[in-house]
């Protein structure tokens, strides 16, 4: 045994509990390790992103790219951690890497690096890849090293254990899924953005003591034979003198690493811009991913393989068949099922990527190609897709490519091979063309088409679960249906467009009256198709809205007024200009301001009466180049979706607006939000300027109004004296806000979303 060999001059009832105490103590300081060093891997991400990423507009891009950065460096670490321990040997690699762990304590706290603006254009992707590489490159890069070396220097301990140390990879996914959810919960809304740095560079400062713990342990322990089963542990059958894995097994890990990667991005996408615009819901699927890995690679199983297997299909089969279906009412169980799916791939693909791994002698190796896989998803999502496809495709293409990691019969000849395409495919056009024929003769809402149309289709795809990539494109074949189905449901699409700021349709609604731009599920203006109306403003901006009120006030109050807006949308706000009015409109998306400029979209601009300019960029950076008191009216107008720019509501950025305005004049914020609740964090920032605070929140719309295209809408205006609020203030429709205990107060260094949250 293990313990004669290091302990000869010892009896058995000696040297016994003196050993076992010594492999607590080894297991124990490796586990911690690995749960500090990913516990600050993952706490490090938003507090970067929230030093950093606000000046892009909060769209979940955003979070994309930065998931492809830190994949990336992850690359990085791992790749450093393989090459030093196969061209070292780990022994001479625990002692030079005590250096690279010190590296870090040269640049903490981690602080912004100050730099110039984000350029204007369509996709900002390089300038954030160079903003993070030189704010938080070199620490995320020694945390990145942590995972693989210290399971590789946990084999060479001579641990019981040792042989198969990929257990401790679920020790390092838990403190990374702890992170995860304390971030917003417990860190975010008790520590400014300076404190949580401070705090970070302690919790390195403790991980650099425990990596010399860890590689002391491993310099002391004697060389033993990693690889042989010990006692009761499970181990791989493979030898410690295992061959290379070969090119097809590396290629397999990092098709099976590839899948879930982008998997999560896409539903990440998904799910917060087209079915819900809820905060902190990217949350729950970056949490699901990291569980997955906590499932495969515990040393007894949680969830049976062979169970989640059976599952996948189902899931794929329904999915495909809801995927394109607007159900408002079923917002949240479509959310779950999403999630729901996402998690039983993830299992599925990490699992057979678990059961295949290498002996301890590649164990860097294997997580190499692991991470190749995951940054390979994350560079297809974050920046390959943007620019190949005008829609977000790559979500349903990496549920396809799922259907491939199904256990099953592979296509052996060229025949197979075309089977399987014809079949699905052949498959999809009949059930399309029954669909086209049921709608044709009036049977759209009829048993017929939920039977032919819905059920045999699942019934179809599913059967073919057997032979994966008949079922890949059988399950392409029923999106494609559901597609069909959509798009005779909803209003025909007359243009549409992608960049980093995520995809924008215009529209013709179902009745055909309004022309409207989407993005995702949010709507940012619309216009009427009818020339006789199409010089009136509608949704948010109607002018029996609180925004008409504004303008009304502006007439009353000043001639040839000024007039400054943050959001573009549809250019609604146009409306109100009149002969020797001038509006600068401040708009991050270049997609947008095309859209907004084309007169066979919209005509707001093109009609303008007054003149108008249009500033490129984030609102804060471009309007801070202003002359002092330039608005007589600034509208702030970018609070709409769950991704609000933080740093447009904070007591740094009242400032800027009121240095920005004319004596007299008014701040208007368009606080139409479904899931968040701004008006009492800006009334506390009033509060705290000194400035009067009124809001009014319109939400019953009359049939009449609704007919012209009015929707519900929220505003809040500020101004510094009562009296420049005019008879906005005897209006008993405006409610004069006052602060409010429960709500807190932004500034550039603390914000919170779950404080405002609805």
């Amino acid at each position: 045994m293990a313990g004669e060999t290091a302990f000869p001059q010892l009896g058995r009832a000696q040297w016994a509990p003196r050993w076992r105490t010594a492999d607590a103590a080894i297991l124990a300081v490796f586990a911690a390790t690995l749960f500090v060093s990913s516990t600050l891997l993952f706490l490090v991400e938003p507090l970067v992103g929230k030093m950093l990423l606000p000046i892009l507009g909060g769209t979940p891009a955003v979070w994309n790219t930065c998931v492809v950065f830190f994949q990336i460096v992850l690359v990085a670490g791992y790749g450093y951690a393989h090459l030093t321990s196969t061209v070292l040997g780990i022994r001479r690699q625990a002692t030079i890497h005590q250096f690279v762990m010190l590296l870090p304590l040269l640049v903490l706290p981690i602080v912004v690096v100050k730099g110039t603006a984000p350029p204007s254009g369509d996709n900002p992707v390089w300038w954030l890849l160079w903003r993070l590489l030189v704010t938080v490159g070199v620490p995320f890069f020694a945390l990145s090293t942590t995972a693989p070396l210290l399971q590789r220097w946990f084999a060479g301990t001579g641990h019981p254990a040792a042989a198969d140390p990929y257990f401790l990879y679920a020790a390092s996914n838990a403190g990374s899924l702890l992170a995860l959810l304390a971030y917003p919960l417990l860190v975010e809304p008790r520590l400014a953005l300076a404190e949580q740095s401070h705090a970070w560079a302690g919790g390195y400062l403790l991980l650099v003591l425990l990596v010399t713990a860890c590689a002391a342990a491993l310099l002391h322990a004697r060389p033993q034979n990693a690889g042989v089963a010990v006692g009761n542990v499970s181990v791989p059958a493979q030898s410690r003198c295992e061959a290379r894995p070969t090119s097809w097994r590396r290629l397999w890990w990092v098709s099976m690493a590839f899948i879930p990667s982008s998997l999560m991005l896409g539903v990440t996408t998904h799910i917060t811009t087209d079915l819900a615009a809820v905060p902190l819901l990217w949350v729950i699927p970056l949490a699901l991913y990291l569980l997955t890995f906590i499932v495969v690679f515990a040393r007894r199983p949680v969830l049976p393989q062979r169970l989640m297997v059976r599952l996948l299909p189902v899931g794929l089969v329904l999915l495909a068949t809801l995927f394109f279906t607007p159900l408002p009412a079923l917002r949240w169980e479509l959310i779950a099922l999403h999630l729901a799916v996402f998690f039983v791939i993830g299992v599925v693909c990490h699992g057979r990527l678990a059961a295949d791994r290498p002996a301890a002698a590649h164990l860097t190796e294997y997580y190499l190609w692991m991470s190749v896989g995951g940054v390979v998803g994350g560079l297809f999502n974050a920046i390959l897709a943007p620019l190949a496809f005008d829609v977000v495709i790559e979500y349903p293409l990496a549920m396809m490519l799922a259907c491939l990691a199904l256990p099953g019969t592979l296509a052996c000849t060229r025949r197979d091979r075309i089977r399987d395409f014809l079949v699905p495919a052949a498959f999809g056009l009949l059930t399309i063309a029954v669909v086209l024929f049921l709608r044709a003769v009036g049977w759209a809402e009829t048993v017929g088409m939920i039977v032919f149309g819905y059920v045999v289709p699942m019934l179809v795809c599913y059967s073919f679960r057997h032979r994966p990539l008949r079922f890949a494109f059988g399950f392409a074949a029923l999106l494609a249906v559901n597609l069909v189905h959509a798009s005779l449901r909803e209003g025909r699409s007359l243009h549409i467009e992608r960049n980093f700021f995520g995809v924008k349709r215009v529209l013709l609604a179902a009745d055909g009256q309004f022309r409207v731009l989407v993005h995702g599920g949010t709507v940012h203006g619309s216009q009427s198709v009818d020339p006789a109306c199409a010089g009136e403003p509608t949704t948010y901006y109607h002018r029996h809205g609180p925004i008409g009120d504004v303008f009304a006030l502006l007439r009353e109050k000043t001639a040839d007024p000024r007039v400054g807006v943050i959001g573009l949308g549809a250019g609604t706000v146009a409306c109100y200009a009149e002969p020797g009015d001038h509006f600068t409109f401040y708009e991050i998306d270049p997609g947008v301001a095309r859209i907004a400029a084309d007169p066979r979209y919209f005509s707001y601009l093109s009609q303008c009466r007054g003149t108008y300019d249009i500033v490129l960029g984030d609102g804060r950076l471009t309007l801070a180049a202003a002359p002092r008191g330039s608005y007589d009216l600034l509208i702030l107008d970018a609070f709409s979706s769950d991704s609000i720019p933080t740093h447009l509501v904070t007591r740094e950025a009242l400032d800027l607006y009121v240095d920005k305005l004319a004596d007299g004049g008014v701040l208007a914020f368009h606080v139409s939000n479904q899931y968040l609740r701004l008006s009492p964090l800006l009334a506390n920032l009033a509060a705290q300027r000194g400035l009067v605070c009124y809001g009014r929140a319109d939400r019953a719309v009359s049939p009449e109004d609704k007919a012209t295209g009015k929707t519900a809408s929220e505003y809040v205006v500020m101004a510094r004296r009562v009296g420049d609020v005019g008879t906005l203030a005897e209006d008993e429709r405006w409610q004069r806000l006052g602060p409010n205990r429960t709500a807190p107060v932004w500034t550039d260094q603390y914000s919170n979303i779950l404080s405002i949250l609805r």
